[in-house]
């Protein structure tokens, strides 16, 4: 869904994460441990949580917490193993149609940050 050209302003009363999806979307997967956890799971597909502390270097704490938040926010699905037993974690659709938007957030910090290379590289 578009604006009109050009978008309404908010009222000085309007929560911005209600009004601009912009906001909500960046409030959903802006932090720096979601966006790790959400790209490291499209670069290297399901993991356990052993594996994505290693791609993601968070703590234990903080991507217990982390992967709770994006599974309530259904960007994230857990699955169980009883032999041997072993997590899973794994984007859902929601999660996946982020691809697109790691690979533009990662054309403009080519073009637009200092980083000569990515630490890793994000394909279609």
């Amino acid at each position: 869904m578009a604006y009109p050209d050009p978008p309404p302003k908010p009222d000085p009363d309007d929560d911005l994460f209600e009004v601009c999806p912009v906001a909500r979307a960046f409030e959903i997967v802006g932090s720096k441990w979601r966006l790790a956890t959400l790209r490291s799971l499209h670069l290297y597909g399901e993991q356990r949580f052993s594996e994505l502390q290693e791609t993601t270097t968070a703590d234990s704490a903080t991507l217990s917490r982390i992967l709770s938040d994006l599974e309530k926010q259904k960007l994230v699905t857990r699955r169980l193993e009883d032999q041997p037993i072993a997590t899973y974690y794994d984007l859902t659709e929601p999660g996946e149609a982020l691809n697109d938007v790691f690979v533009e957030f990662e054309e403009w910090a080519f073009e637009y940050t200092a980083a000569e290379e990515p630490a890793m590289r994000v394909t279609e």
